[in-house]
């Protein structure tokens, strides 16, 4: 895991403030009130309604400005450096996929075995699969036209196939890590991000089989709903078939950095001796940045070349690929200097001192502060970033497996009941061609049970581990 110096020397500094429990609490009301007044009344992106709010964070808890500006600016450079490498590779690789053709290879293979019942197991596999390198809404954008499809041509119920989808990508985007939620949550609590990505598998797969097969049958007697004529054509740009790459090097592409991270993780568990060879070449081909890399410079080859693809292509494949997520950095690097600025002015310490007698577990109320920050903001990445900067000083003195329980508890949390301040509830709801009651009977339901469910199999986990 990547060490963010810069954060910890931050942290372990004395508080920018010496403003009281109750004045640094109305302080972090303002300033995520000041967050969601911006974006949802004033339309102003997500990174200055960060900016503004840090500093107005601040300022409302008598911190100097200039000591304000310092914690956040402090708190964008660790969080960039620390996950903003991996985000630019994740991109890469979702652009590989989505390019060459290797997706729309995952998906026809599959739904040529795929039939009546278990399509919507096959949908939900296909997003799992997928959503492991792409965004979010990249995964939307790359599969709802699949989904329309597969809607149309079968004759079924489009909740019943789209819910399982949808499904698979949010809960791989909110607990499975190189997700930039997930990601910074490691960084921020020092937790092992092998373990993190075990445990995170262990709940995703439950979590993902309840919202959505199972879920979709109530939706889709909820919504019953066709797909939209307007969106039912096929894609054309990615490669025909004869062209595209295979499906076994496809998935095992995909799948190569997840098994990098797990193997690190299983050697750490087993052998526990950094003095040990075997140990020592897993923690650097097991690491994020290494991991991700070799996925990409497979990819050149499985995907890239193997659909036909120059080196000029390849070249301008991975540029088209950089230039979106330069929106994703700006919003996660304030994100992390909200953040930053919420533990240098105590508001961690204070969290700490109110939670002693609350009598709270620490899971539970760290995805109450993620539930409660995504339903201001609508934003996981936000929701999940700021709640960990919360709970960050409970995160002291926990065993590996509990702080990695604890990223999961933040990152369950930070899915909950997605609404209109959601950018992704307004792309499912123009998709899918649904009325705003109609997305909140189906998608807001779906997002609440990933979150409740998620929480539950951590609690279970922490039963037993």
């Amino acid at each position: 895991m990547t060490s963010l110096s810069v954060e910890t020397l931050a942290a372990a500094a004395a508080p920018i403030t010496s403003a009281g429990n109750a004045q640094l609490g109305t302080a972090v009301l303002a300033g995520i009130a000041l967050i969601i007044l911006l974006i949802t009344r004033f339309k102003m992106h997500a990174f200055l309604a960060l900016t503004i709010g840090s500093l107005a964070l601040g300022v409302f808890a008598g911190a100097p400005l200039d000591k304000t500006i310092t914690s956040f600016t402090a708190g964008l450079g660790a969080t960039v450096a620390g996950v903003g490498v991996l985000i630019a590779l994740g991109a890469i690789l979702g652009k590989l996929l989505a390019d060459s053709g290797g997706a729309d290879e995952i998906v026809d293979t599959i739904l040529a075995r795929a039939k009546g019942r278990a399509m919507p197991w096959a949908m939900v596999l296909i997003a799992s699969v997928i959503g492991l390198p792409l965004f979010f809404e990249v995964g939307i954008v790359l599969l709802i036209p699949v989904v329309l499809l597969v809607a149309k041509r079968g004759n079924y119920s489009l909740m019943r196939i789209g819910i399982p989808a949808l499904a698979g990508l949010s809960v791989m985007h909110g607990l499975i890590p190189p997700h930039p939620g997930p990601l910074v949550a490691i960084d921020a609590l020092h937790a092992n991000l092998g373990v993190t990505l075990a445990l995170g598998v262990l709940v995703a797969v439950p979590t993902v089989v309840i919202a959505g097969p199972l879920f979709s049958r109530y939706a889709a007697r909820w919504v019953d709903i066709q797909a939209p004529e307007a969106l039912t054509t096929a894609p054309s740009e990615a490669p025909d078939r004869e062209h595209r790459p295979r499906f076994g090097a496809t998935v095992a592409t995909v799948l190569l950095p997840v098994v990098l991270m797990l193997v690190k993780a299983l050697v750490d568990i087993v052998v526990d001796d950094k003095a040990n060879g075997l140990q020592k070449v897993t923690d650097v081909i097991g690491s994020p940045l290494i991991a991700l890399l070799a996925a990409v410079i497979v990819g050149m080859f499985t995907l890239g070349r193997a659909a036909g693809f120059t080196k000029a292509r390849l070249s301008v494949t991975v540029e088209k690929s950089l230039a979106p997520i330069a929106g994703v950095l700006l919003i996660v690097g304030a994100g992390g200097g909200f953040k930053q600025t919420l533990i240098d002015a105590g508001v961690g310490q204070m969290i700490l001192d109110l939670s002693k007698s609350w009598s709270i577990p620490a899971l539970l109320l760290a995805w109450l502060i993620a539930v409660a920050i995504r339903l201001a903001t609508g934003s996981a990445t936000v929701a999940t970033i700021s709640a960990a900067g919360l709970v960050a000083p409970l995160a002291a003195g926990m065993s590996t497996t509990e702080t990695a329980l604890l990223v999961l508890a933040i990152g369950a949390g930070s899915l909950f009941f997605s609404h209109v301040n959601d950018a992704g509830f307004w792309l499912v709801k123009e998709y899918f061609g649904m009325t705003v009651g109609q997305t909140v009977k189906t998608w807001s339901v779906m997002e609440t049970i990933i979150s409740v469910v998620g929480l539950g199999f951590v609690l279970l986990l922490s039963l037993v581990l």
